[in-house]
């Protein structure tokens, strides 16, 4: 039943959004140039790797030594802008329609934090990753990775339809609210190092 539900519901939210979507691949491709889209591998069911899709939201600014340089000097405002508003996700309705993601779950996160997990935190897997998840619409990325975690195993051990429903409501309420898109002081959430968070 719920994968049914992903593949209507992203499928007609692909047709609705059309318009949006076009139009944010040529602001994006204008104000940052391509690739237009950013391909990221991430874990999904049990682990198993697939490529998620964003729209980019950073420049590909490098140092003399040619490597990037850290996310605060490349994310831009209408990068910025893109975050707050969500719109960088909405490629993601392909991972769905192709079954990689769902509407709901534990959000997919880097391939080299598997091995970082504890066994309690990487029960996390044990269902399909979600464009929004519970974690998403208590806190984001304003509260700590312990917190994330936890309401990630909740989800997993009491996810029903109407808990899906409940939260894809919530999710249009943060997006209009704008809050929890990034941590307090960083550019994007620091990585999560297992244990302990990195201090910068």
């Amino acid at each position: 039943m719920k994968r049914a539900i992903d593949f209507a519901f992203s499928l007609l939210m692909i047709v609705i959004a059309s318009p949006i979507i076009l139009l944010t691949s040529c602001l994006v491709r204008t104000k940052l140039g391509s690739p237009v889209l950013f391909k990221q591998l991430r874990p999904g069911l049990n682990g198993k790797p697939f490529y998620i899709y964003k729209f980019r939201t950073m420049t590909q600014t490098r140092d003399a030594e040619g490597n990037l340089l850290p996310d605060a000097l490349r994310l831009t405002s209408f990068g910025r802008l893109l975050r707050n508003l969500s719109l960088d996700e909405l490629p993601q309705l392909i991972n769905v329609l192709r079954g990689e993601l769902s509407l709901v779950g534990p959000r997919p996160l880097l391939m080299q934090y598997l091995d970082r997990y504890t066994e309690r935190q990487a029960r996390r897997h044990l269902v399909k990753p979600g464009i929004t998840g519970w974690a998403q619409v208590n806190g984001r990325n304003a509260i700590t990775w312990e917190q994330k975690f936890e309401l990630d195993v909740w989800y997993v051990d009491n996810q029903s339809l109407l808990l899906d429903l409940k939260i894809l409501c919530l999710t249009v309420k943060r997006v209009l609210e704008r809050k929890g898109v990034n941590q307090a002081g960083e550019a994007t959430m620091q990585e999560f190092m297992g244990g302990k968070v990195e201090r910068r």
